[in-house]
């Protein structure tokens, strides 16, 4: 076993497992999204059905309005879509299973990499799908005519960015381990790739180049990743500006490697601690879940590494 896997073996036993109402659990709240935004669009169509409206018209007064188009007149009235068209999934069955495989993807893509790059992935992955669903509209010459009947909506081009991600950060994670070893994670996510070429099959190829998009999205995000290049930083430096707009009481984050790695409490400082201890443990375990594996140290690594292998 490499020492990637026994790492994952490790936090799969050991680090804390996210809860539906803890604090920060950022693939809780990308689902709650998702579900707000069907039930959302479920209810305006039932108001619909009641006053006898034809689908017709909830489609062009409703759902065109969350829907991406293909048509870059339409987009300029409706920059918004480009966002909101992956959160707009009006069919039942589709709805179900993209949540599914959100959960699938973005568990273990959390997991491994703490609570604030779920999200990131998912929108650069949505947004350029986004691009590439336009892009693709008008370089085709027989959907660049119909243009204007062009829509997307769906969740897919996320989860593709999400699921590619997650597999090219942790190629070798395993399912049901007690069977045969387990299953590799890329063998379940060929399997989610070959799901969606079969449903795109009878579609114009701007959908798949969408799906394309996206994937590579969350493939690059992870490769410059390991370059040290964090690209969900703005995102969640941002994110957390405008929430403490709203709570001026609220003190400025710390930073976390000191907070966490060199403050003692009541212990001198000059007072020596074994280098691996459960404590260290959890305290490395908590700076994965704020920041990701990617960042920790050498040294970090290295008491990680042997905690798994003498399994403390």
């Amino acid at each position: 076993m490499g020492e990637s896997d026994r790492f994952t073996e490790y936090r799969r036993s050991r680090s804390p497992r996210m809860t539906l109402g803890q604090e920060g659990n950022a693939l809780v709240a990308l689902f709650s999204l998702h579900v707000i935004f069907f039930l959302l669009l479920l209810s305006i169509k039932v108001i619909y059905g009641f006053v006898h409206s034809p689908m017709a018209a909830y489609q062009r007064d409703v759902v065109g309005y969350f829907q991406l188009p293909g048509n870059l007149t339409l987009l300029s009235e409706r920059p918004w879509t480009l966002l909101t068209y992956s959160f707009s999934n009006t069919n039942l069955w589709g709805f179900i299973t993209h949540m599914i495989w959100l959960w699938a993807f973005g568990y273990i893509l959390q997991h491994m990499t703490g609570n604030r790059k779920l999200i990131p992935i998912y929108l650069y992955a949505a947004t350029a799908g986004a691009i590439g669903f336009i892009a693709a509209t008008y370089a085709v010459p027989t959907t660049r005519i119909l243009s204007e009947q062009q829509w997307f909506a769906g969740a897919s081009a996320g989860i593709m960015g999400v699921a590619i991600a997650t597999t090219t950060l942790v190629p070798g994670y395993r399912f049901f381990r007690h069977i045969n070893g387990g299953i590799p994670l890329w063998v379940l996510t060929i399997i989610y790739v070959i799901m969606n070429l079969v449903s795109l099959a009878a579609m114009p190829p701007s959908y798949g180049i969408s799906l394309a998009f996206g994937g590579l999205a969350g493939f690059l995000f992870i490769v410059f990743l390991r370059k040290g290049y964090d690209g969900s930083n703005w995102m969640n430096n941002l994110y957390d500006w405008f929430m403490n707009l709203f709570n001026p009481n609220k003190s400025a984050k710390a930073d976390t490697q000191p907070k966490v790695f060199y403050q003692t409490g009541g212990r001198e400082p000059f007072h020596k601690r074994s280098n691996v201890t459960q404590q260290r443990i959890d305290d490395i375990l908590d700076k994965i879940n704020q920041k990701g594996y990617h960042f920790l140290t050498d040294e970090e690594k290295n008491i990680l590494k042997r905690a798994a292998e003498e399994d403390l």
